[in-house]
């Protein structure tokens, strides 16, 4: 089931709330397509390289040893391997539903059927400027088992440079060049890893697009940036980059990111400039 959310009459996203997937990829809701304002698609769903990519989702590689982010899992000493061990994000109750905003409750499920968190998600259409728009997205996590919850990641548990999961933007490349840019550096290894107040990524070529990620906290102890731009195009904020993050029993974790989704190859300048206009909303 989904739900279309628009700006002055255009449809610039679909967020599929009650997806029908394979247990293999954790299913969870995601949105896609993903639009510009001229109709361009900036996501992509479950390409061949990585089928569990759910266009823009929260996917967590290890909650509690549960996979909630699909495919593989890292084991130390085995490396990438197929476990049973999916867990599911299942929609609960809308508090909020309309044409540029909504919010629901989500229950995160293990592969034993055990209920580990609660979720509260809230996701807006949001204008910017001509040929621009924002997709706020912010969720927070409740622990509700009765111990202590481990978020990891692949770099925690031995894989460096594998600290993905959390807010995750797979965006759709093709045939294009994809460029990452930051506020005082370019390029994919100069900023994955990194905490930059934002980061954006520009697709070239034919019907370009530019996608500029902001932090809700500008924090300086904030989420690194986890970012790929040459074997695939994809921006997440890492909740467990080199440590676990671990969340007592009915504590919460909060996160926000917005997005500017704008039309055409923006320059440095111009993504600074809405990266700032972003900030501010």
């Amino acid at each position: 089931m989904t739900h279309t959310l628009s700006l002055a009459g255009r449809a610039v996203a679909e967020y599929v709330w009650q997806p029908s997937l394979p247990a293999a990829v954790s299913p969870r809701p995601f949105l896609h397509p993903v639009r510009t304002l001229s109709g361009t698609e900036v996501t992509e769903l479950m390409p061949a390289d990585h089928l569990h990519h759910l266009g823009v989702s929260v996917a967590v590689a290890d909650v509690g040893g549960a996979n909630f982010w699909g495919g593989r899992t890292f084991v130390p000493g085995r490396g990438p391997v197929h476990l049973p061990n999916h867990g599911i994000q299942r929609h609960h109750e809308w508090t909020t539903r309309t044409a540029t905003n909504v919010r629901h409750e989500l229950r995160w499920i293990g592969p034993a059927g055990t209920e580990l968190l609660r979720e509260r998600r809230r996701i807006a259409a949001l204008p910017l400027r001509a040929g621009v728009w924002a997709l706020d997205f912010g969720f927070e996590l409740t622990n509700v088992t009765g111990g202590p919850l481990t978020f990891a990641s692949p770099a925690t548990n031995g894989r460096p440079g594998a600290g993905y999961g959390g807010f995750f933007w797979r965006a759709r490349r093709g045939d294009r060049r994809v460029h990452v840019l930051g506020p005082d550096r370019t390029g994919e290894r100069r900023l994955h890893g990194q905490r930059t107040a934002w980061l954006a990524l520009t697709g070239v070529n034919t019907d370009p697009w530019t996608l500029v990620f902001v932090r809700g906290d500008r924090a300086p102890d904030a989420d690194p940036w986890f970012v790929r731009s040459r074997d695939y195009a994809g921006v997440g904020a890492s909740l467990a980059w080199a440590k676990p993050y671990i969340v007592a029993p009915g504590s919460r974790v909060r996160r926000r990111i917005i997005t500017a989704v704008a039309d055409g190859r923006l320059r440095s300048g111009e993504v600074a400039e809405i990266a700032d206009a972003v900030a501010a909303v």
